[in-house]
């Protein structure tokens, strides 16, 4: 459904966008993450055709958007609904008539668009909103009528730019459970832009990394948590936060893919490394497979290497963290 080949973006001195090849497959929900500065803006006006790339392509359902111009250009972009952070909805309208002003702009009579916007605000769970502004909707309410909104011109893929950031917890799960249901009930692909690692656990199939404007990591989701020292993984499934008090103690981290927790305490205390050792941990549940790290504290270098040793020599993946 999504396809990028060789994609390259280069403003006058600056290289945004390097030989950035990416597949989405039809109705899958794929997350690019990346720090600042990685090339997310610049991917996602490529994706759109704001910006014309230097070289390379972007086909959106088999169509080469780097290839159109003009009133080409328009109708390929039909194939794309866009989800703002911060929704960008008309103040003077209601919610039935911001669903319906893409349609409006596109020529559609007006009985026909307004049963359309009702229609999908019914779908996005606000049958009983359609005649209030934005200012007497919720931070949540308004993100589910712009989602309404990016759907109204039937879009094959759903281009969502960090669509929870500016959203509280409990309502940003119900908005990642609708982006999943409206893929599951309408068919549509979707593609997520964000840098929150949980959005990305939650939702995504499959995930892209960005850094420096190439492709560093890409996969489905649990075979890029499962790698063991992964920088995605450990961003993916951080450990939480902890101190300890004699700096002179040396911390080892143990990947959990591939192996269970069982057996790494028992692969640790043979080394002489009790489950006492144990700082912190996280355990993550994706798509069937139980992935997690540990991060055991030894008392020195020897035995961390002793540590290290024994659960590589029992096929379990360990690292001396700084």
């Amino acid at each position: 459904m999504i396809e990028l080949r060789a994609l390259r973006k280069v403003f006058g001195d600056t290289v945004a966008l390097e030989e950035i090849d990416l597949s989405v497959p039809a109705g899958e929900i794929h997350g690019i993450v990346g720090r600042s500065g990685a090339g997310k803006s610049t991917l996602i006006r490529c994706l759109t055709g704001l910006e014309s790339p230097t070289s390379g392509t972007v086909s959106i359902d088999g169509v080469d958007l780097t290839g159109q111009s003009g009133s080409g250009l328009r109708e390929a972009r039909r194939s794309i609904g866009m989800v703002f952070q911060h929704v960008n909805l008309l103040d003077s309208r209601t919610a039935l008539n911001n669903v319906a002003h893409p349609l409006q702009i596109a020529g559609v009579g007006k009985a026909e668009r307004l049963d359309k916007a009702r229609e999908l605000l019914e779908i996005v769970g606000l049958g009983d909103r359609v005649d209030n502004y934005p200012a007497q909707l919720s931070g949540g309410q308004k993100q589910r009528v712009g989602i309404a909104r990016a759907l109204a011109a039937e879009p094959k893929v759903l281009l969502c730019d960090e669509p929870t950031s500016a959203l509280d917890a409990s309502t940003t799960d119900q908005i990642l459970g609708l982006i999943r249901s409206l893929r599951d009930r309408l068919g549509i692909t979707v593609l997520i832009i964000t840098h929150e690692m949980s959005v990305v656990r939650e939702i995504c199939d499959s995930v892209t990394l960005l850094a420096d404007g190439r492709v560093a990591k890409t996969g489905r989701l649990a075979e890029v948590i499962a790698e063991p020292g992964s920088a995605l993984a450990k961003d993916l499934v951080p450990l939480p936060p902890v101190s300890i008090d004699d700096s002179a103690n040396r911390l080892v981290e143990v990947s959990l893919a591939g192996t269970d927790l069982p057996t790494v305490l028992t692969t640790a205390q043979k080394a002489g490394v009790s489950a006492e050792a144990i700082l912190a941990g996280a355990v993550e549940t994706i798509e069937g497979r139980q992935i997690g790290r540990l991060r055991f504290t030894v008392d020195s270098a020897d035995e961390a290497q002793g540590l290290i040793t024994a659960l590589k020599a029992d096929g379990i993946y360990a690292e001396e963290a700084a």
